[in-house]
């Protein structure tokens, strides 16, 4: 380049690139950056026609590597030339008029930015992972973590069976038929008992919408309907291993059990407690608060409970009353608990059917099989509307 033009180009391409006011500065204290900018300057001191670029912004911070991109659109526009630039960024590729993709030293692939995509339209990438369960493992793993949180969970069926059973039994002492009133509440109190850690395990959903970590799960590359599951599954298993300790009680208040009969309400209180997980999250999928959903769940829990025949016999009841106990879902929980607790007592028949009489639907006795079947279609039913309902979960 002639010596009498040096000074001008100097000025122009060092302007071009925005470092015009820095020319006097030591380039050891430019940013990487400003080095970068510095080079092509450089490149195009003695105007080419084709500029070469090998990866131009390799290792800058986003906000650098676009403004890099911006000088290079502009001295392509301002100089009418053409620049090769090698490139790993798709993005960076994106904003060239042809892009040759080369793998072993060997081009592969030479088209338009457009004519690229349009190639592979229509293929379809899908991931999967292997541990779609890690969710129910992750609830798990904070109910063992979390002993407060356990603690306190029994200290509402403790108080039940034996302040209150114990306290009602002077009332109701002829009334029994000689059975104590802590064994008829046991069943019940056993079966509800389960009812808050279940209820209260979708909550953990709104927790970790709030610190984001709901969000890190839904771009994961897991379906979200394993999401739902892994929590319902695991606010189930999380309320029936508590159930485990109510059973110890068992011996306490006169209740015989066998290695059957534990089974059988073992997979009963499961089956409750999986039901209301599912609830609980069809009622958290779209709340962003944990104070809306605390008090909601207050609201659904009490009325779930008391409705349910765990504290009295479902028969002779008032119309109304009746009616609302035959529409709790957990009452045809509650009802298979109780018969299978029942079952190991010594006890006469009329006063075991005095306090644990049929459900019946006018006037016919409902099935203890068909309870359970009812219980495990509404847990499916509330499962798959939670699971839908995440579907639309931005």
């Amino acid at each position: 380049m002639p010596r009498d033009l040096l000074d001008g180009r100097l000025r122009q391409v060092l302007e071009m690139v925005g470092l015009w006011d820095r020319r006097s500065s030591k380039v050891q204290n430019f940013s990487g950056g400003m080095k970068r900018r510095l080079e092509i300057a450089r490149g195009l001191l003695h105007s080419p026609r084709v500029l070469f670029l090998d990866e131009p912004t390799v290792g800058l911070d986003p906000q650098t590597r676009l403004s890099i991109w911006g000088y290079i659109d502009e001295l392509r526009r301002a100089e009418q030339i053409t620049i090769f630039l090698t490139t790993h960024y798709m993005d960076e590729a994106e904003n060239c008029d042809r892009i040759a993709i080369m793998d072993a030293g060997k081009v592969i692939a030479l088209d338009t930015p457009a004519g690229l995509k349009a190639s592979i339209g229509t293929d379809t990438v899908r991931l999967r992972t292997a541990d779609d369960d890690a969710v129910m493992h992750r609830e798990l793993i904070r109910f063992a973590q979390d002993r407060l949180r356990f603690a306190s969970a029994l200290v509402q069926p403790v108080l039940f069976l034996f302040v209150l059973g114990t306290g009602l039994s002077s009332l109701t002492e002829g009334s029994t038929g000689g059975i104590d009133l802590r064994t008829f509440m046991y069943p019940g109190i056993l079966a509800t008992s389960t009812m808050f850690t279940a209820i209260f395990a979708a909550v953990s959903i709104v927790w970790d919408r709030e610190f984001g970590f709901l969000r890190e799960m839904l771009v994961a590359p897991v379906r979200r309907g394993s999401i739902i599951v892994g929590k319902a599954l695991g606010g189930a298993t999380v309320a029936t291993l508590q159930s485990v300790v109510i059973l110890l009680l068992a011996p306490v208040v006169g209740v015989s059990l066998t290695p059957v009969i534990v089974l059988v309400i073992l997979a009963l209180v499961f089956l409750l407690s999986f039901t209301l997980t599912s609830l609980g999250l069809v009622v958290v999928a779209r709340i962003q608060q944990i104070q809306t959903v605390m008090g909601i769940m207050q609201m659904l829990v009490l009325p779930l409970s008391f409705l349910s025949g765990a504290l009295y016999p479902v028969g002779n009841l008032p119309g109304w009353l009746a009616l609302l106990v035959k529409l709790n879902p957990v009452t045809y929980a509650v009802h298979p608990v109780r018969t299978a607790a029942f079952s190991g007592l010594d006890a006469s028949p009329q006063a075991v059917a005095r306090l644990n009489p049929p459900i019946t639907w006018n006037g016919w006795a409902v099935p203890a099989l068909l309870q359970v079947g009812l219980v495990a279609v509404i847990g499916v039913i509330f499962l798959g509307v939670a699971v839908k309902q995440f579907q639309k979960v931005e």
